[in-house]
């Protein structure tokens, strides 16, 4: 494997050609896509439905096609999950990547085509290796071994031909036979679909290989490194795996983990998000340090940006990559070679850089609070919770925000459930902290909390360690899949989180 390693290096920098004509060009590589897209599928149910045979430019597509939420396309979903072919894609679609949009109650199935295996995550995935090792020439990567927490998969009732999992189940179950060499533990343990026991198989079996990449939402690999160093004794990841240079996230913002992560692997070494979701892999940092993540233009996808104060209207405006503006959010909305037409995606995003394009996820569309007009997002809790921490000494694990409204004459506030790795050395420094970051931050927050006109201070209420795991697990929501909901504007979980804490 060591003898692989400057190989690949060469390959990838000799790759960068190809990412920098797109990245260069992302506005006529975006044209061509849609192109593709609207051409490939013209004679699909939906195709002729939408007339796609008479759309000759975006003008006409957005015109003609309606932006589409899940439950908008799933009946034609059902339909593919039956085994009937040729409704939004061409080509038949035996896997389906099953999200759960965070704890919604519903699962959601999302057509995987081979073509969105090959030409965009599997694509993506080499660009990543690419720009990694364009960013570090030297690195030893590949000389070791990538650990994944993958998920499981299932067969579908209604056909036997028809497979449906978690997303990493169903790209390792169709990834290329070679990435077994690279990649720990094997398939059996990485599809195992009871949690519990599969960490404790992920800790028994990769603690002696030699890891040099990990890769996962970051809470189930935290579950995993305590797990690791319970059972070799070990202070530190460092010690276990000593070779260990990069680690790769996403699903979650990594800012109130990463000091987590710097104590518990005991040495520097590298970070890399990644924005892969069931729809599609869309972005990775081609930068590591540097906020933002560089925009995947030519991978099977279209994309459009909703303005925020569009979404609901029965006809909402989108626009594309050449009008959007810098820290904007905007809802993202795809259309993709695996059968989703102008689809929400549920994520809100802000562009960091227009050239090239980055771009950062801020929250999701119904994730925040806006009870007070403080149009709070998840960017800004993730950003303050971490300056708290790191002003007041406190590790935090979890947390969950919501709004407590006027009543009796007072005025409002914001409730947070927090679960603490490491007290505060004060609970009312950390609010008082918290609460500064939150109006430097946000100055819609700051306006609201002045002189107390319409928000109090934060309420800040602990919960015991292991809470939200177990409320996830009560619900039947574990797994890399499942996150817990940082913001709502209304106070459903935090009232069942705060019933199951007592």
């Amino acid at each position: 494997m060591r003898l692989l390693s400057p190989a690949i290096s060469r390959l990838a920098r000799l790759r960068m050609w190809r990412i920098e004509s797109w990245m260069n060009n992302p506005v006529a590589a975006q044209r061509e896509v849609l192109q593709d897209l609207v051409t490939t599928a013209q004679y699909t149910q939906f195709g002729h439905q939408y007339k796609f045979a008479k759309l000759f430019n975006l003008r006409d597509f957005k015109n003609t096609v309606p932006v589409h939420e899940y439950d908008d396309i799933k009946p034609y979903i059902e339909r593919m999950m039956q085994g009937e072919e040729n409704v939004l894609w061409p080509t038949p679609v035996t896997w389906f990547a099953k999200s759960s949009g965070t704890t919604s109650d519903k699962s959601k199935f999302i057509p995987v085509s081979d073509e969105s295996m090959k030409d965009g995550h599997f694509k993506a995935s080499k660009d990543v290796l690419t720009l990694y090792y364009n960013n570090f020439p030297g690195s030893d990567l590949l000389t070791g071994k990538g650990l994944v927490i993958g998920g499981s998969h299932n067969i579908s009732p209604f056909n036997e031909e028809i497979q449906f999992g978690d997303l990493s189940a169903v790209l390792m179950q169709n990834a290329p036979f070679w990435t077994n060499w690279i990649r720990t533990p094997e398939l059996s343990v990485l599809l195992m679909d009871e949690w519990e026991s599969k960490i404790e198989k992920l800790a028994e079996t990769t603690i002696k290989e030699n890891v040099t990449s990990i890769s996962g939402v970051p809470t189930w690999n935290m579950v995993l490194f305590r797990r690791i160093l319970e059972l070799t004794g070990k202070q530190t990841i460092a010690e276990v795996w000593p070779e260990l240079e990069l680690f790769m996230h996403g699903g979650v913002s990594f800012v109130p983990y990463r000091e987590q992560f710097e104590k518990i692997i005991g040495k520097s070494i590298n970070y890399l998000e990644m924005y892969n979701a069931s729809e599609g892999f869309f972005a990775a940092q081609d930068h590591p340090g540097e906020e933002g993540m560089l925009l995947f233009a030519d991978h099977g996808i279209f994309y459009e940006f909703m303005p925020l104060e569009e979404y609901g209207k029965p006809f909402p405006n989108t626009i594309g990559l050449s009008k959007v503006e810098l820290n904007k959010n905007y809802a993202l909305v795809i259309s993709t070679n695996g059968g989703l037409w102008r689809y929400i995606v549920g994520d809100t995003v802000q562009f960091t850089s227009l050239r090239p394009f980055r771009i950062k996820v801020s929250g999701r569309i119904k994730h925040f609070i806006n009870a007070f007009g403080e149009e709070l997002m998840v960017d800004n809790t993730d950003k303050a919770i971490a300056i708290a921490c790191e002003q007041t000494g406190a590790i935090v694990n979890e947390y969950t925000a919501a709004p407590i409204y006027f009543s009796h004459g007072s005025n409002g506030a914001h409730e947070w459930l927090i679960e603490f790795e490491k007290y505060p050395v004060g609970l009312n420094d950390f609010v008082y902290e918290l609460d500064t970051a939150l109006k430097n931050l946000n100055s819609d927050y700051e306006a609201k909390r002045h002189k107390n006109i319409a928000l109090r201070l934060p309420f800040i209420q602990p919960v015991k360690k292991g809470t939200f795991h177990r409320w996830l697990q009560s619900k039947g929501k574990m797994g890399g899949q499942h996150k817990v909901p940082r913001l709502s504007n209304d106070r459903v979980y935090v009232e069942e989180i705060i019933r199951f804490n007592q």
